[in-house]
Parts: C-alpha cells; sequence; structure tokens
C-alpha cells in the first residue's frame, strides 16, 4: 500500500467512466488532500501515473450491519414451521448476544477491508448494537461505535457511522423484549453517540456521523422530533421503512397509515434521508417518496436472502426516484453481484429484459452510475463520480480478466455486473490513498486472522 500523497498527483486512464459515460485517454488531477480537481478526456499521459485498467468511480455501500457478516450462511437450514424475515430475527437475536467489542472491531475490519476489494469505498454502518448484553451501558457508552470507527480507519474505509434510536418493541411503545435491550436508546443517548464520533476524529473527512432511527416500530414521534432538532442540519437520517409485509399491517393497525405513508406526513423527509428497503409501497407512496428527493436503499442480496420481496424500481425511476445499493447482512460483500440482482428480479416481475437504463442504454453503466450518485447522497459524501469536486475514489478494473478480456466502454461495464466474478478488481484508491493494490489489501492477513478468531469465540 502507498503512503498517503503529499502533494498533487496525476494519473491517467485509457478507459475510465465519467458521468456522462465511458471516455478513453482520461487525466485525473487528484489534490494532496485527495480531492479531484480536474478530469479530461482525450489527454495525453504526459507525467501522470498510468492506471492499470479501465476505471469506475468507488460506490458506497449505503446500508451496513456488520456484525452480521459473521453469521451469513448460518440461517440457511429451515426450521419448524414457517421461515420468513421474523424467524431470521430470533436466530440474529441469539447470535448477536454473544458480541462484545473486540470481535465487532475484528469482524467490521475484516468486512471493509472486503468491500474494498470489492469496489466499495465508503460505507454507511447502520449501528443498533449499543450495550452489554444484559442492556446496561459499557462504561464508555460509546465502545462499540467507535469499535467500528476504529475498523474503517484500520480498513482505510471511509465511514459514516450511524447510530440507531431503538426505544420500543413495536408499535404503540410496545417495551422492549429482553433480547433487544442490547439495542435500547433514547434520542439523548443516540445524540451524544454522534458527538463521540465527531470528537474520535475532528479532522478526518472520513469519519462522519449521522443518526438511524431503527424503523417506525422501534421509535415515537415525540422521540423521532427530538433527535432531529439536536441533529447537524446537514447530517444524514436513515431509517429501516416497509420491508415486510406484516410491518405494514401492523403500521395500519397502528395509525391507519402504512409506514411510507406516515413518515412522509409526519416528518420532513427531504434529500438527506434514506428509506433502507422500502420495499412494499403503493403507486401513492411510490411517487410521494420519489417527489421528496430521499434516497432509497435497496439491498438486493439480503432481501432476497430474507424473503422481504421486491422494491418497485421501475416506478419510482420513473417518477425521479434516486437510489443506492447497500449491503445490510453482507451475504454478499460485492457490488457487482448487488447491481445484478437489483437488475434480474425487475426482469422477473415485468418479465422483460434490461429494463434499468438511462442516458445510456447499457445496464450496466446505467445502474453503476446510478447507485453511485444516490449512494454518495445517503452518506452524505462528495463522492461517486469521477469530476472535479469529488473525493478522489478510483476502481480500476483488471482489464486482463477473463470475464472482462476484449470489452471496453458499455461492454466492459455491462460485462463486469452480469457476467462478472472473483477478481475483477485489481486496485483501490479512497482519497487519494491506495488501498488495494494488485487485488490485495496490506491488512489483508492479519484481518482475516483476528476475524476467525473472533468467528471461532461467538460459534463456541
Amino acid at each position: 500500500m502507498n503512503p498517503p500523497a503529499k502533494t498533487r498527483h496525476a494519473y491517467h486512464a485509457a478507459h475510465a467512466l465519467l458521468p456522462e459515460g465511458w471516455a478513453a485517454d482520461v487525466r485525473i488531477e487528484v489534490s494532496a488532500q485527495g480531492e479531484i480537481t480536474s478530469v479530461r478526456a482525450g489527454a495525453e499521459a504526459g507525467d501522470a501515473e498510468r492506471l492499470a485498467g479501465p476505471v469506475l468511480p468507488g460506490m458506497p455501500n449505503l446500508h451496513s450491519h456488520a456484525f452480521q457478516r459473521a453469521m451469513a450462511g448460518l440461517t440457511e437450514t429451515r426450521g419448524a414451521g414457517d421461515d420468513d424475515f421474523w424467524s431470521w430475527r430470533e436466530l440474529m437475536y441469539r447470535f448477536v448476544a454473544r458480541l462484545a467489542p473486540p470481535q465487532a472491531l475484528a469482524v467490521a475490519r475484516h468486512l471493509y477491508i472486503e468491500m474494498l476489494k470489492g469496489g466499495y469505498t465508503a460505507v454507511a454502518e447502520f449501528h443498533y448494537v449499543h450495550n452489554q448484553p444484559d442492556g446496561t451501558p459499557y462504561a464508555n457508552p460509546a465502545e462499540m461505535s467507535l469499535a467500528h470507527v476504529q475498523a474503517a480507519r484500520e480498513a482505510g474505509i471511509a465511514i459514516t457511522l450511524l447510530p440507531a434510536l431503538y426505544t420500543y418493541g413495536n408499535f404503540g411503545a410496545r417495551p422492549l423484549a429482553a433480547r433487544q435491550l442490547r439495542f435500547r436508546s433514547d434520542p439523548r443517548a443516540v445524540l451524544d453517540l454522534v458527538a463521540a464520533v465527531h470528537a474520535s476524529a475532528p479532522d478526518d473527512p472520513d469519519i462522519r456521523a449521522g443518526v438511524a432511527p431503527h424503523s417506525l416500530r422501534a421509535v415515537d414521534l415525540d422521540g423521532l422530533q427530538d433527535l432531529l432538532a439536536g441533529l447537524h442540519a446537514e447530517a444524514p437520517i436513515h431509517i429501516h421503512a416497509a420491508e415486510q409485509t406484516r410491518e405494514v399491517a401492523d403500521s395500519l393497525a397502528w395509525s391507519g397509515q402504512r409506514p411510507v405513508e406516515w413518515l412522509l406526513e409526519h416528518l420532513p423527509v427531504d434529500p438527506r434521508w434514506c428509506l433502507v428497503h422500502a420495499t412494499h409501497l403503493n403507486a401513492a407512496e411510490t411517487a410521494a417518496l420519489a417527489q421528496s428527493g430521499a434516497v432509497t436503499g435497496v439491498c438486493a442480496t439480503t432481501e432476497g436472502n430474507l424473503g422481504d420481496g421486491i422494491f418497485p424500481m421501475q416506478d419510482y425511476r420513473a417518477s425521479g426516484g434516486r437510489y443506492g445499493i447497500g449491503g445490510d447482512s453482507h451475504v454478499s460483500r460485492s457490488p457487482f453481484e448487488e447491481l445484478r440482482l437489483l437488475e434480474y428480479v425487475q426482469r422477473l416481475v415485468h418479465r422483460r429484459r434490461n429494463l434499468t437504463v438511462g442516458a445510456s442504454p447499457a445496464v450496466g453503466t446505467t445502474l453503476w452510475l446510478e447507485a453511485c450518485a444516490g449512494g454518495a447522497q445517503a452518506v452524505g459524501r462528495a463522492m461517486g463520480a469521477l469530476r472535479a469536486g469529488c473525493r478522489a475514489d478510483l476502481v480500476v478494473l483488471d482489464g486482463g480478466h477473463p470475464d472482462l478480456e476484449g470489452r471496453r466502454g458499455d461492454d466492459l461495464a455491462n460485462a463486469a455486473v452480469f457476467a462478472g466474478a472473483e477478481g475483477l478488481v485489481r486496485d483501490v484508491m479512497v482519497a487519494g490513498r491506495w488501498q488495494v493494490c494488485g487485488g490485495r489489501h496490506a491488512a489483508e492477513d492479519a484481518a482475516r486472522a483476528a476475524y476467525r478468531i473472533a468467528v471461532a469465540e461467538l460459534l463456541a
């Protein structure tokens, strides 16, 4: 891994995906602070460092529960009765009951390195495991939150830490169950966690914080209003919404309104909001959510794994809606796989092909650019595009990979999303610093060893 750049540096890509589409002979100049200052297509390389393959902007991962990486694959055996999100949740409660801060750090660090190697360059960590297993706070209430910040710093990925407000067990201010006490928080506690994150890295632009009201079933209007009143005006706000049909039914029984309908009526949902999943929307909600300017966080591999349902992507995009992608439970750590499944489930619903197109008729190009833009908005960063003013996050593909061999431009993006396998990414830069070189991260071996120990302890 190269040390941080000290002065302005220039890079030259034979092919790069710019906001307007693919371009050849692209010179990218980067400041000492890791910001892109200039992008020119059709340029000579000159004194620029030649990049080893085609270049994509780094992808934001807008929804992560890092600890769930360690339980991926452990819930795929059918139990008694129906098996759905709610039965999966019971298994998750049992697993998380054993998680301690050192294990959380080890799991998150390994995961974040995996993300980098897959082409993600920023993560929004939706963090709700605040307390000790019996529900009492740690001596330092921010210990679990700061473990994730440390993991991100050691991995070299940018993080937006989103401590969750989790006050109730269900709609109507039902009390928390014993197994939910690890998640318990109130608005003041969440705002204190935000302050602790900022205090831990006051001069590091790659460490930021927002908030995450867990879901409507876990909060109430007074708590939401108190939380928002104490929050910085530009901080991101993420919330799980309408993931399950039972959640929609419970919301209707509680308020007479569907979850997204209630949110849009009672709260100032605007471009700093991200509604994660938003799977079960009616036509009015779909149009209104799109018009709000908020981002929808689609987590296709997790939604498929849990049997959640299918987001109404085509109607939402037709209404001008913005979206990004999240790894969520991390059954996949690849943005290419998230985008592939996102498109495939739409094809299954509509029984047509090549649905997600925009300025480019290439689905792979369109998906990458749109998910980058929506994800950047959701994590609250100037990133996700190769243009001046954005953070210098470069994903250099291995142009000699068998799945990419001979492809250029839109054909290359389509191959990466729809025909790609492991090893597509060669080098990854985050804010002007190379974090992955030649397909390897400098800390991956040590991180993997610590991860293996943590998983063994959790499963013992």
